[in-house]
This record gives C-alpha cells, sequence and structure tokens, in this order.
C-alpha cells in the first residue's frame, strides 16, 4: 500500500517534535507534523522554560540583602515587571522559531492545525483535507486541570500565569506539587504574598521526607504562608465599586459586594476563600496547581479503536505502541513519566524502533528529577522511604549551613543524603537539597545509572569547598533499616 507520508505527527511539543526530526533527518523519512496552538510545547511556551526564567527573576531579590555582608551596596530593591515580560515573550518567541527552523531544516511538511485520526493510516486536518501515513505518532501532551468546585473557572492555572499584565499584590496557591510549590517560591521573590493549600500532611508527597520538611520549613521562613491539611471550601468573587452619587450611605467611599451567577463571567478577582481548616482570606488571584490531564480528547482515537486509560491517557507497551499497531503515542500524553526529557526519548527509543530497525524499549528506570524550589530539590533512584519498603538500607544524611549562607548570617541549610543497599552496597538513591541542586543530580544520575556503589563514592575525592563534596565525604550511615 502507498502512503503519502512514512510518519505523520500530532502535535509540535518536544516529543513529537524530536520524532519528525529525527525520523526526516537522520533516516530520510517522508514526515508530516500538524500543532493547533505554537510549535515548542508545554516546556517551551508555558512550562518549564519560562518558569526557569521566572526563578532567576525571583532569586535577584535576595541578593541585596545577602551581599550587604560581603560589603556591597545595592541602592534599588524595585523589579519592573513589564521590562521582565517582555523579555520573557521575546525569548519563548525566539525558542518557537528555533522549533520551526530545525523541522523545516529536516524537510518535515507543518500543518498548523488541528489534526485528528480518521483509520488506523489517515489523518484529517482542520479544512478537511486527509493525508495516509504508515506511521502515526500521537505527541500531544497535556492540560492544567481546575478542582470541580464552584467558581473554580475563574482561577488561574500554569498556562495563565505567564500572561499576566501585572503581579499580583497577594495570591493563594492550592496544590502541593512540584509546580504549586515552585510558583510559590518564585512569586515570594518576586514580591507577592503568598498564601498555598495543601490537603496532605506535607508538601511535595512522593519525594524524600527528609527534604519535604526542610524546603517546607524554608519557605515559611521565607514568609510563604503553607496551610497544609487545607483545601478551599468556599471562594467566592468580590468586586468593589463605587457607591452611586445619591447613595448618601457611604459617601465618597466604597463596597464589597459578593457576586453570584453569570455576571462573574471574565471576572479576574479578587477572590474571598474560605479553607477546610477554617482559615480566611481575601486574595487578588487564586492560582490552581492540581495536576494535569493528557491531551487525548476529540482526537478520533477511541473510534478507530485506541484504548485510553481512566484519566484519557494513551495506553502504550514498552516501545510506545498502542492498541492500534499503525499508531504510537510518547510524552504526556500517555502519563507515563511527564518529564519533557522523558518525551524526548521516547520519542527517539521510538524512530530508532520503526525506522532503524533496533527494538528500542523505553527506559523508565532511574531518571534524575528536579524541583525549583527555593532551594531547588534534585533526587535520582529512591527515596528513603520507598528504598526502607523494598530492602534493609543505609541512610548517609547530612544537612548544614553552606558556607556562602553562614557568611551572610542567614539561617537557610541544605540537605546531601544516599540510601544504600546494605546487601549489595549499591547507592540506590540520591537526594539534594541546595540552591544548584538540579545541576548536581545530574552527574549523580550517572554514578546511579551506572550502578554505583557507596564504596565507588568513597573512593572519589572530594572538590573542596563544596556543598558537594558531602556526597563522597559521608563515611558514617546516619541510620540503618
Amino acid at each position: 500500500m502507498s502512503f503519502d507520508y512514512d510518519l505523520f505527527v500530532i502535535g509540535g511539543g518536544s516529543g513529537g517534535v524530536r520524532a519528525a526530526r529525527m525520523a526526516a533527518h537522520e533516516c530520510g523519512a517522508k514526515v508530516a507534523l500538524a500543532e493547533q496552538e505554537r510549535y515548542g510545547g508545554t516546556c517551551v511556551i508555558r512550562g518549564c522554560v519560562p518558569k526557569k526564567l521566572m526563578v532567576f527573576a525571583s532569586e535577584f531579590s535576595r541578593i541585596p540583602d545577602e551581599s550587604k555582608a560581603y560589603g556591597w551596596q545595592f541602592d534599588s530593591h524595585t523589579m519592573d515587571w513589564s521590562t521582565f515580560s517582555h523579555n520573557l515573550h521575546s525569548e519563548i518567541d525566539r525558542l518557537e522559531g528555533v522549533y520551526r527552523n530545525l523541522l523545516a531544516h529536516a524537510g518535515v511538511d507543518c500543518f498548523d492545525m488541528r489534526a485528528q485520526i480518521k483509520d488506523s493510516h489517515t489523518v484529517e486536518l482542520a479544512f478537511g483535507e486527509q493525508f495516509t501515513a504508515k506511521y502515526i505518532l500521537v505527541a500531544t501532551g497535556g492540560h492544567p486541570v481546575r478542582p470541580a468546585m464552584p467558581n473554580a473557572q475563574f482561577g488561574m492555572v500554569s498556562d495563565d500565569i505567564f500572561h499576566l499584565s501585572e503581579l499580583p499584590n497577594s495570591i493563594l496557591i492550592v496544590g502541593g506539587g512540584y509546580v504549586a510549590c515552585e510558583f510559590a517560591c518564585l512569586l515570594n521573590g518576586l514580591g507577592v504574598k503568598v498564601t498555598q493549600f495543601y490537603r496532605g500532611e506535607q508538601i511535595l508527597r512522593g519525594f524524600d521526607n527528609e527534604a519535604r520538611d526542610l524546603i517546607s520549613s524554608q519557605m515559611l521562613a521565607d514568609g510563604i504562608d503553607v496551610q497544609v491539611n487545607a483545601n478551599i471550601d468556599m471562594m467566592e468573587l468580590v468586586t468593589t465599586f463605587k457607591k452611586p452619587s445619591n447613595d448618601r450611605s457611604q459617601e465618597g467611599g466604597t463596597v464589597s459586594q459578593e457576586l453570584a451567577g453569570p455576571e462573574k463571567i471574565g471576572s479576574t478577582g479578587p477572590f474571598k476563600v474560605r479553607g477546610t481548616n477554617g482559615y480566611e482570606g481575601v486574595f487578588d488571584k487564586v492560582f490552581f496547581a492540581v495536576g494535569r490531564s493528557p491531551n487525548s480528547s476529540d482526537l478520533g482515537l477511541e473510534d478507530v479503536g485506541v484504548a485510553l486509560g481512566d484519566r484519557g491517557e494513551i495506553i502504550v507497551d514498552s516501545y510506545s505502541q498502542t492498541s492500534v499497531p499503525s499508531i504510537f503515542a510518547v510524552g504526556d500524553v500517555t502519563n507515563r513519566v511527564n518529564l519533557t526529557p522523558v518525551a524526548i526519548r521516547e520519542a527517539t527509543a521510538f524512530v530508532e524502533t520503526i525506522f532503524k530497525a533496533g527494538k528500542v524499549p523505553v527506559d523508565h528506570e532511574l531518571i534524575p528529577s528536579a524541583v525549583f524550589t527555593q532551594p531547588e530539590l534534585g533526587s535520582v533512584g529512591l527515596s528513603e522511604e520507598r528504598a526502607a519498603e523494598q530492602e534493609s538500607i543505609a541512610v548517609y544524611s547530612t544537612s548544614f549551613k553552606p558556607m556562602r549562607s553562614s557568611f551572610a548570617g542567614l539561617s537557610n541549610k541544605v540537605l546531601m543524603k544516599l540510601v544504600v543497599s546494605r546487601s549489595s552496597h549499591k547507592v540506590l538513591g540520591c537526594t539534594i537539597v541546595a540552591p544548584g541542586a538540579a545541576e548536581m543530580i545530574q552527574f549523580a544520575g550517572i554514578a546511579i545509572k551506572m550502578g554505583a556503589t557507596k564504596s565507588d563514592f568513597d573512593r572519589t575525592v572530594a572538590v573542596h569547598p563544596t556543598m558537594s563534596e558531602e556526597i563522597v565525604t559521608m563515611r558514617h550511615a546516619t541510620r540503618v533499616s
């Protein structure tokens, strides 16, 4: 059977672009790609890249105070949001252009519109034209969700945060995962008064407990009002308006009125909120960071027999193949490990399997990850709690004031931690909480992926004076279990 294309990719994010470019450039395949929004996907347009730039921006706020101990004096301590916002969007535009150029130079036919799957080998574009392909790859990513509660549609999600015309004075962040905590820290650093609700006992569920406690205590010390065991019980929009001139009850003043019904549509705050723990407050913005869902609806997947999971994720095997042999899926739409580098790896494995005749399964083991809180959290492998559930372990852990902070009289601490198997002596996990932890964990990840033992770490000469030298100088276990 003859096809219009060897591969048709739906989705122009990191995974989709990598697969399309690699198949066309390295394998000589005839490839098309359809993207209904902007190229670069969540990571480049409304995720990790703009978020990291906001993290950088927020960190400058601490420099004037800290630098005084080092003899520096800074007169100005203000942040021009409009300048930063302009530069942020200019950088996003530049990066999107890079993605488009990479595809063009690889010879990929790009369609800036929505695409749907009509059968196992046919894709239909929004204007009605259909194309056939030997293989179809779905890489449509995911989207942030709002909770099922009254007035949630008026709150922000992560897609909205990068389009603020000005910074709010106050914000309530709902959620305790990495997105919620990252934005709590960076907005606090930008001068916003931040309150955070999390329904659980402690933020950052799933990460090492010792690291979670340290980050939470630092967030509190930095002025973030972290409310655990709390969720929104009531959220109402509050509008402030001037009384008519013939109303003598409050001449020249303003009153607040809680609105209900359709007149709220399009409103942006402020909001009156009551928490399940009894907390009450008024906030300029409410930001929901309560999870994401796969972008799998209205693609025609179920009509052609592609199996979906309970959350709408596309079910795939270890080679990213769906229940329809000619249709594959990578990235967040599969809800496996929702990280940009993982989507890229999945796309690479897909191309190697299909176009390079080498069965390459996706490797989801020992993936390093970072949370860009302040301080950062880097981790790879098992947490102490998860490792202890599997076997007997020895834990090597130290927490201390780093030299830079100690000199400046600051109270913040860092954490270095190794979790080691008592039987094999292999390092099962590493957790770092410190400025630059994301940079450090990348290299720890190499050693742990290679199967390094505690003695391998011990035999490594320390780089002094650094925070990270503690990783190779801890000789005695803090505890065993």
